[in-house]
C-alpha cells in the first residue's frame, strides 16, 4: 500500500514538474546543440517575442557575432556574410522581473535605451550580476530562460579564437552559424507568440564587458 502511494505521488510530482517547464528551443548550430528552456511566467513579453522569432525562422542561418570569453557569447541579428537583419519593434524590458543574469542564462541583447531589445540574445558564461536590474538608473538586461542541454557547446564558443572586423570588435574568426532554431517541446498554452509586427532596420545591440561598461552594451 506505502509503495503504491509512493509511486503515485512520484508520478504526480513529475507531471507537476513538467506541466510547469517553460518551452524548449532547440538552437542547432554549426559546433552542436544547445537547449533553451524559457521562462514566459516571469518574462512573458521578452518569450513571446523570442518565439516569434524562431517560429518565423528568422534565426536560422544567423551567428554567434561577438564572443568574450568569461562574459557571454552573442547572436542572432547577424547572417554568416555578417549583414544585420531587419527586425521588428523593440519590447520592453523586462529585467526587474528577478532573473538574474547567472551561468547559462539568456538574456536580451540591447542598446543604451532600455526598450530597444529586438531579436539579438547573450548566454552569460559566468555570473553577471552587474547586468541585473538595479532600478530606475539601472534597469539590466532582461533573463527570460537557460542553458539546460549543450552548455559544453556554449564553452565551445565561448574559447574560439576572436578579431576586429570592421566596426565589430570580438567576433570569432570562425563564427558560429545558428543553423536553425526551433520549439522542441511546449504546452501550447504557452508557446503560442502572438501574430508576428513588422521587420524594422536594426540598431546595434552589443554587450560589453563588466570593466567597460559602456553605454549602448550590457
Amino acid at each position: 500500500m506505502v509503495q503504491r502511494l509512493l509511486a503515485s505521488l512520484a508520478l504526480s510530482l513529475c507531471a507537476a514538474a513538467a506541466q510547469a517547464a517553460g518551452p524548449l528551443v532547440e538552437l542547432k548550430t554549426s559546433l552542436g546543440n544547445i537547449v533553451l528552456e524559457l521562462n514566459p511566467e516571469q518574462a512573458p513579453k521578452t518569450v513571446d517575442n523570442f518565439l516569434q522569432y524562431v517560429q518565423s525562422g528568422y534565426y536560422n542561418g544567423t551567428i554567434f557575432h561577438r564572443v568574450i570569453d568569461s562574459f557571454m557569447i552573442q547572436g542572432g541579428g547577424i547572417d554568416a556574410s555578417f549583414k544585420e537583419k531587419r527586425t521588428r519593434a523593440p519590447i520592453e524590458n523586462e529585467a526587474s522581473n528577478g532573473l538574474s543574469n547567472d551561468t547559462g542564462t539568456i538574456a536580451m541583447a540591447r542598446t543604451s535605451d532600455p526598450d530597444s531589445a529586438t531579436a539579438q540574445f547573450f548566454i552569460n558564461v559566468k555570473n553577471n550580476a552587474f547586468l541585473n536590474y538595479q532600478g530606475a538608473d539601472n534597469r539590466g538586461y532582461a533573463v527570460f530562460g537557460k542553458v539546460i542541454s549543450g552548455m559544453d557547446v556554449v564553452r565551445k564558443i565561448e574559447k574560439l579564437p576572436t578579431q576586429t572586423k570592421g566596426m565589430y570588435a570580438n567576433v570569432p574568426v570562425e563564427p558560429p552559424i545558428i543553423e536553425s532554431a526551433r520549439v522542441i517541446e511546449a504546452p501550447p498554452e504557452k508557446a503560442q507568440a502572438s501574430a508576428p509586427a513588422p521587420l524594422r532596420t536594426p540598431k546595434k545591440p552589443t554587450p560589453t564587458p563588466p570593466k567597460s561598461r559602456k553605454a549602448n552594451n550590457p
